[in-house]
């Protein structure tokens, strides 16, 4: 059993000083997961992964925490905790409070980016399409979760779902593809 296991199975007894040892047991992986996602980012971006991570951490285990089984499901969690933070960050940007009813425009390339590197517009487009891959093939659409917002490859991604690496080579091209043909549609343009 891990250190991170076995962490998570004293908060689940209720061993409050059990919390405080999490974050240094994880910080780190978190901070490489969070710093591995944004290094793809295009510049002048406004969230840091020391801000997600701690932004991330704080829903994990702010609201009393959740029973995770093991390392992996924190992991899991964490990921999908990054992903709804960049999604309502790209959200909040949109929004007519924050601006989002004026465009705008970067000098090098003249469209608003989130801070995954992703128009806004595109960005929330990907979040409902995934929402709607969930419904249809959970597997898939945590595969996604992990690569693209959690910024696992593709063997660690295999590893988190418990499937071999080659499955998850073809559900990733799949979900690609699913993803791209659903975004296209909603778009209201013709699949390419």
């Amino acid at each position: 059993m891990s250190e991170v296991t076995r962490i998570l199975n004293a908060i689940e007894q209720g061993n409050r000083g059990a919390v405080d040892q999490l974050l240094p047991a994880v910080y780190q992986e978190l901070r490489q997961l969070a710093a591995r996602k944004l290094s793809r980012e295009k510049p002048g971006q406004t969230l840091q992964a020391t801000a997600l991570v701690h932004e991330a951490y704080q829903r994990l285990v702010g609201a009393g925490g959740q029973a995770w089984k093991s390392r992996t499901r924190f992991f899991v969690a964490a990921a999908e905790a990054m992903r709804r933070i960049l999604i309502e960050n790209a959200r909040r940007k949109k929004s007519l409070k924050y601006g989002g009813g004026h465009q705008r425009i970067d000098l090098t390339d003249g469209v608003v980016v989130a801070e995954n590197g992703m128009a806004v517009e595109d960005l929330i487009a990907l979040d409902e399409a995934l929402e709607r891959l969930a419904q249809k093939d959970q597997i898939k659409a945590e595969l996604v979760k992990l690569r693209f917002f959690g910024g696992l490859t593709s063997a660690e991604a295999a590893e988190v779902l418990g499937i071999s690496h080659n499955t998850a080579d073809q559900y990733w091209a799949y979900a690609r593809a699913w993803l791209r043909l659903e975004i296209t549609k909603g778009a209201g343009g013709p699949p390419s």
